[in-house]
């Protein structure tokens, strides 16, 4: 029997004028119509990708993406892939930890061993024969996990609460052990569990996100919009940011809500720069910046933040993209339930006829018609 979608290496050219026409578009893992919102594609990466695989997809459709910590589709992030994203936000706490030094702050990131203990757990049950022993050692597997997404949730909401500058390793995570805990579901074929997981954790998810975004929007977001980052950051970039809030928004939405602002930060030439003192330590602390006998003054204070600004932008896109995708494999695990596949047979889905092109990083999954595939916030 034909599979209802098509794997291949090429994408297809209705496609590619889709993106350019505007009336298709990608959000995280899936290419969709923008009226309807049907899914017309996954993207799926190839082998083991680290860094940013949309290099191709946006050379072929334009599109510039932020680096994400998760993959384009939940089938390609297993629980080795897990592991080393977590190893990798716990060496950037770690990183962090010298610079929060400076503020008399530690970080605990004594749990990590235990969420790395739990991934371990998960990876040997689904290398077990017994069908009877996989499925306890997936189960205790999936307590663990339940256990580091109620310990993680509870630190992002004391790091938003200080307005801190590890809130968003956080909320990473957070995304992580939810993944897990959905990822269990999935090999053991419970698709309606792990659904409903994902979509539970979407929720949690955004709403701290949410927080975290108009924190680092900071009093006044027409910062990033200043003179020195022409070329850097546009009106463009800001307004996708508004548009994760509250789609309905367009550029000259964002503006109109930006030009008061705008008109304050012109102000600020003529009082040295005085808004930097609204900053929220996640963006900057006076400890951090060297300055004179007496510490930092507003000029030290400015230059520091504009140097930061552009990275802090970086991350905000970073993380929105990490939760698109999060959300994006809501839809995976609907299609497999809705096109009557499992999801061992999901995994295998691969171009069979076609010569991989040199280059190819990424794999397009094509439904034999668009899908009403619509994930929860």
């Amino acid at each position: 029997m034909s599979l209802p979608v098509t794997a291949t290496f090429m994408l297809a050219d209705w496609i590619i004028k889709g993106i350019a026409d505007g009336t298709l578009e990608r959000v995280g893992g899936v290419i969709r119509e923008v009226g309807s919102k049907h899914i017309v594609t996954w993207l799926r990466e190839q082998g083991s990708p680290t860094g940013n695989q949309l290099g191709e997809l946006g050379r072929s459709l334009q599109v510039t993406s932020a680096v994400s910590i998760l993959n384009l589709g939940v089938s390609v992030i297993g629980f080795a892939v897990i592991a080393q994203r977590l190893k990798e936000l716990e060496q950037r706490l770690q990183q962090a930890q010298k610079l929060l030094n400076h503020i008399n702050r530690k970080i605990d990131v004594s749990f990590y061993a235990n969420f790395r203990a739990a991934i371990e757990l998960a990876n040997n049950a689904f290398t077990m024969a017994n069908t009877e022993n996989r499925k306890s050692s997936a189960l205790q597997a999936i307590n663990r996990f339940l256990e580091a997404e109620h310990i993680y949730a509870e630190y992002i909401d004391i790091e938003i609460e200080q307005k801190s500058q590890i809130a968003d390793e956080y909320l990473l995570t957070l995304s992580l052990a939810y993944l897990s805990e959905a990822r269990c579901y999935l090999e053991l074929e419970e698709h309606n569990t792990a659904l409903r997981r994902f979509q539970e954790g979407a929720k949690v998810l955004r709403s701290r996100i949410k927080k975290y975004i108009g924190i680092l929007l900071t009093s006044n977001p027409a910062a990033y919009l200043q003179p020195c980052y022409k070329g850097q950051i546009d009106l463009r970039r800001l307004t996708r940011i508004y548009q994760w809030i509250d789609p309905k928004l367009d550029e000259n939405a964002v503006f109109e809500m930006q030009r008061e602002n705008l008109f304050k930060m012109g102000e600020e030439l003529y009082s040295r720069y005085k808004w930097v003192d609204s900053l929220p330590p996640a963006i900057l602390t006076r400890d951090e910046v060297q300055g004179g006998w007496f510490g930092p003054d507003h000029k030290d204070l400015k230059q520091e933040a504009d140097k930061r600004l552009p990275k802090v932008m970086e991350a905000v896109e970073s993380i929105i993209e990490t939760h698109c995708r999060f959300k994006s494999y809501q839809t995976e695990v609907q299609a497999i339930s809705q096109l009557g596949i499992s999801f061992h047979d999901w995994l295998k889905l691969t171009p069979f006829t076609e010569v991989k092109p040199e280059g190819a990083k990424l794999i397009y999954i094509i439904p034999s018609k668009p899908l009403d595939l619509q994930p929860s916030i």
